[in-house]
């Protein structure tokens, strides 16, 4: 019997990889064949409008067909497997959907047995570091051909360069919700000065205006990097986080994904290690998502 692994990818850039990472490593040690869905998961994303963003990267995994994808009528088809699959041991299931964000060791120890589809977002370095070479391969990003990225690269490599990431999940100067505090980038950068002789930062942001009335920046070491604008080139400044030799994330799969991939064999990464709730889920520092080697404020 033909082992099969549909991974339906879903959400932001960050979270795809995550969807993809832990599908690829289930598959290799399955011997499984790896398939993508890159439809189901943003038909129906009304609020975010998200689309398919992995074909920037170097994957050599292929599409999933209609039947694949379990058209037509997906949405019920999909619904019955995921009922049936409720009801078996997790080792059984043909239909397996993350429940908790919390690193689950049981995805590691799964055995493939015909077709599998895999729906979660997986968000831990555990459901891949076995196979982590592999996954760097595979996300080698094809980098963008215009002249000012090329050049903001080159400065991140010729510099100590500090790539610092602040995402605004509410609105700026709402803190009682998802944002970071300003006093964790102000930590965050005097480690860094402390640490690092002459750190460059550069700003990757959705408001920068917001950034520079929030965080006192060192002056004259600070580029503001907002040029990669819309969905569409996000894999660019994703590109660009991967040169820097240092990251300040923010909590957001997005930095998470720039600060893994960096390559700087000596690279300092600090992460918010604040706990962040949504309802009764922790959206942020769960088991397993903040990697040992990283440093938590």
């Amino acid at each position: 019997m033909v082992q099969k692994i549909i991974t339906r990818i879903k959400g932001g850039l960050g979270n795809q990889l995550f969807c993809y990472a832990a599908a690829r490593r289930l598959a290799l040690v399955n011997n499984a064949e790896l398939v993508i869905d890159d439809v189901t998961g943003f038909v129906r994303d009304r609020q975010y409008s998200r689309q398919y963003m992995l074909d920037h990267f170097s994957i050599p995994v292929r599409k999933a067909t209609p039947a694949e994808r379990l058209e037509p009528f997906e949405r019920y088809r999909r619904g019955v497997l995921k009922w049936l699959s409720r009801r078996k041991p997790f080792a059984e299931q043909c239909y397996v959907e993350q429940k908790e964000l919390d690193f689950d060791e049981r995805l590691l120890a799964l055995k493939v047995n015909g077709t599998l589809y895999l729906d979660g977002y997986w968000q831990s370095e555990g459901y891949f570091k076995d196979v982590e070479q592999t996954i760097r391969e595979d996300l080698r990003i094809i980098p963008p051909t215009d002249a000012l990225n090329l050049c903001v690269s080159k400065e991140m490599r010729n510099s100590n360069s500090v790539a610092l990431h602040v995402r605004w999940f509410d609105a700026p100067g709402n803190t009682t919700m998802h944002n970071v505090s300003a006093d964790y980038y102000q930590r965050a950068i005097a480690l860094m000065e402390e640490k690092i002789e002459s750190p460059h930062y550069f700003l990757f942001s959705d408001n920068p205006e917001a950034v520079r009335a929030k965080i006192a920046l060192p002056q004259g070491r600070v580029t503001y990097v907002s040029h990669n604008r819309g969905d569409e080139n996000a894999y660019a400044d994703l590109w660009l986080m991967t040169h820097c030799r240092h990251f300040i994330i923010a909590n957001s799969t997005f930095s998470w994904w720039g600060a893994w991939l960096g390559v700087g064999k000596e690279k300092i990464v600090v992460s918010p290690g604040l706990v962040i709730q949504e309802g009764k889920v922790t959206a942020w520092n769960f088991s397993g998502q903040i990697p040992s080697s990283w440093l938590k404020i």
